[in-house]
């Protein structure tokens, strides 16, 4: 019913008015999401730690607030460094005006990319969009790649999608557990667990790359064992935790040789981000106020 109730209000633009504005809130979006991408970027990439930076905005609603989006893609990858990853939102793009028009966009961003050495990742959303997502990657993928795809462990096909995704070399598949709803998704903590498990074992014993995205402490040494049960090598898969969340573990991973990927957000459209990490789980409450004290 929290996690419900959560989403529900990441909806809400009187919620948002209120949260917006709160002191306390400034505080924990200050923590969670970067002011200056630059200067951030640079910072982790000097602790050995990998990005993959998102400019916050999705839901767009015409033709030229989605040029903006491209904009803004092609000004950050200026910023960031080889081996970097920009995470992008098709309905930043305008998947809601037209899955074409997205494709076309997301195109623009990854060739830009690829000149620079920077892999790009599109983002799961709410499940209405999953079909398109999938299409626009097989169809781009044919020219790039490299490009990476979300798969979001809360959705009853998502083993499904992980076993296609598997049998392509070298695809690059980001399993995290979901923060939307959808009908007959899986909702308890435990059954997303279970079919994250599923989904890892399926990508770790296929062809692809994948990047586990997750904070589990309990979910980590699963990964790393079925790793080596694969055979995979350090550089055969990554960790991805997001900026601000357990960084003392992730720069204990970086350190132990793993590839450890940050999910950096920026940007002032930060409210529907910040309320879907707590819906994700709502014990992410706690776990929030809690890092506010503690940087472990």
């Amino acid at each position: 019913m929290l996690r419900q109730a959560l989403l529900a209000v990441s909806k809400s633009e009187r919620a948002e008015r209120v949260v917006a504005t709160s002191p306390l809130t400034r505080d924990v979006v200050r923590r969670y999401v970067a002011g200056d991408i630059g200067a951030v970027v640079g910072e982790l990439s000097r602790k050995g730690l990998l990005v993959s930076v998102d400019h916050l905005g999705e839901e767009v609603t015409d033709r030229e607030q989605a040029d903006r989006e491209v904009g803004e893609y092609l000004r950050l990858l200026g910023l960031l460094p080889a081996g970097a990853d920009v995470s992008v939102k098709l309905t930043a793009l305008g998947l809601r005006l037209s899955e074409r028009l997205a494709l076309d966009n997301a195109a623009s961003v990854c060739e830009a990319a690829a000149g620079r050495g920077i892999t790009v990742t599109l983002d799961a959303e709410e499940h209405d969009t999953i079909d398109a997502l999938h299409s626009v990657h097989a169809t781009l993928r044919e020219e790039h790649p490299g490009l990476g795809v979300v798969v979001q462990a809360y959705l009853p096909r998502a083993r499904e999608r992980c076993a296609r995704l598997a049998e392509l070399d070298g695809a690059r598949v980001r399993l995290c557990k979901g923060a939307y709803t959808a009908p007959a998704a899986y909702t308890s903590a435990a059954d997303i667990d279970r079919s994250f498990v599923r989904c890892l074992k399926t990508l770790m014993a296929g062809a692809g790359y994948p990047m586990v995205a997750t904070h589990d402490p309990r979910l980590l040494p699963i990964a790393s064992t079925l790793a080596v049960l694969d055979g995979r090598d350090p550089t055969g898969f990554e960790y991805q935790m997001l900026y601000g969340v357990r960084p003392a573990a992730q720069e204990r991973l970086a350190a132990e040789g793993a590839r450890m990927r940050v999910y950096v957000p920026y940007g002032d459209d930060w409210y529907a981000y910040l309320m879907r990490r707590l819906a994700e789980r709502p014990r992410n409450l706690a776990f929030f106020a809690r890092s506010l004290l503690s940087r472990h």
